[in-house]
């Protein structure tokens, strides 16, 4: 039975970016110190909600740097350094674990895209060489490729292989992977619509975009289910579904970056190629934020 390397709630942290781009490292220590006083319990950076893809590897290993040094070891860092290279991959892994990250975040290789053998291959070959624990995260809406449940079970063999974000929106086969590969794979709800149900199907955590403005809901989600309380979980999975679908009237990160600039946390825009919301978008994303009572309380307290 492999351990996971958290569970619970852990954030895709945004990085947060001046106006000319740049990133905002005083910002990110401020996310980052809300974060651990709400009680998340992992904390990911550069991901896709952290714009890995239009960081610079300086950029990027500049960034886990400092979210090391902040986070001090209190809670697991997770290190996005997934690539469609697996020679960068490999690069960057090893770059993230000198940078003094915990685990490994391994988003599936997108546009030269690969077969199932290839997946495999690829995997291995990055958490042998970087030597940490690493999630492989399935996300083909993003890359155009999916992790089969047997490519899944294979992958579970290796002790290095310490879970999956399992982000394709497919119960079923959600079921068929935990069904196949039990307990040598922790798996981790990828959408924030879902966590209750990934949960029941014995899932041991997510890895949240809505944590960035719900830290301490979105832990309590989980706590509750941990602690027997379904009922009450499933209320709260429910009652934050309308906040859950206006993070995503648009394409993730851009609503999560608005909302925490409408809640007082200035992270700025997204890097091109995304650009703000309409005025449509804007309300929407405010009204549900207000309807939370996430627009006027302590940022530390929700």
């Amino acid at each position: 039975m492999k351990q996971p390397v958290f569970t619970g709630s852990g954030v895709a942290l945004v990085t947060p970016m001046y106006a000319d781009g740049r990133v905002n490292f005083e910002m990110l220590g401020l996310l980052i110190e809300r974060q651990i006083a709400a009680g998340t319990d992992a904390i990911i950076v550069c991901g896709t909600t952290g714009e890995a893809s239009t960081l610079d590897d300086r950029e990027h290993l500049l960034t886990l740097t400092y979210a090391a040094q902040a986070i001090r070891g209190r809670v697991p860092l997770i290190a996005g350094t997934g690539s469609n290279d697996t020679r960068h991959a490999v690069s960057m892994s090893m770059e993230a674990k000198r940078c003094g990250a915990d685990a490994l975040l391994l988003v599936t290789p997108y546009y030269n895209k690969t077969n199932q053998a290839g997946l495999v291959r690829h995997y291995l070959t990055i958490a042998e060489a970087a030597k940490l624990p690493a999630i492989v995260y399935n996300v083909p809406s993003r890359t155009g490729v999916n992790i089969a449940p047997e490519t899944y079970l294979e992958l579970s063999r290796h002790p290095l292989i310490a879970g999956a974000k399992e982000a394709s929106g497919n119960l079923a086969a959600a079921a068929k992977i935990r069904s196949l590969c039990g307990d040598e794979l922790p798996l981790y709800a990828g959408n924030d619509d879902s966590i209750v149900p990934m949960l029941s199907l014995g899932a041991s955590g997510v890895i949240s975009v809505l944590a960035n403005v719900a830290p301490a809901r979105t832990r309590e989600l989980c706590a509750l289910w941990r602690n027997g309380d379904i009922k009450d979980s499933m209320s709260l999975q429910l009652a934050m579904f309308p906040l859950i679908e206006a993070l995503f009237c648009d394409v993730n990160p851009i609503p999560v970056k608005a909302a925490l600039c409408m809640m007082g946390y200035n992270v700025g825009e997204c890097r091109l190629p995304l650009i703000g919301l309409d005025d449509a978008k804007l309300r929407l994303l405010h009204d549900a934020l207000d309807s939370a009572e996430l627009l006027c309380q302590d940022a530390s307290a929700v």
